[in-house]
Order: C-alpha cells, then sequence, then structure tokens
C-alpha cells in the first residue's frame, strides 16, 4: 500500500485548515458592507448611463460619417 493519506483523511485535515484559517479572517462590520454595497450600486448604474450615452454619441457620429462618405 501507498504511504498516501485516504482521500477522507486528507479532506478532515483540509476542513479543518480552512476553519482555522476563517478564524484568522477580519470581517468587515455591518456598516461597511452596506456602505460599499450602496458606493457599488451607484457607481454601476452612473457607470451604465455614461455607457449608454457614449454609446449613443459614437452611434450617432458615425451615422452622420456614414452620411458624408457614402
Amino acid at each position: 500500500m501507498s504511504d498516501k493519506p485516504r482521500w477522507y483523511k486528507r479532506l478532515g485535515t483540509f476542513l479543518r485548515e480552512a476553519r482555522a484559517e476563517l478564524k484568522k479572517v477580519t470581517w468587515p462590520s455591518k456598516a461597511e458592507v452596506v456602505n460599499t454595497t450602496i458606493v457599488v450600486i451607484i457607481l454601476t448604474v452612473f457607470f451604465g448611463f455614461y455607457l449608454f450615452f457614449m454609446d449613443a454619441v459614437f452611434s450617432w457620429a458615425l451615422t452622420k460619417l456614414k452620411e458624408l462618405v457614402g
């Protein structure tokens, strides 16, 4: 037989080590999570409108350029 531990022993070791690492994590407070979520939503909406506007401007410009050239 090989010296390699069985899969279930490796799984148990992995889960113990993962739990130990998760205890070391500094988790954000509820207020930090709420604030960063609000910032992400606002920036997503802003950049969505910005990209929509830029797409409309470039589409209009390309249409006018096609009319002039072709």
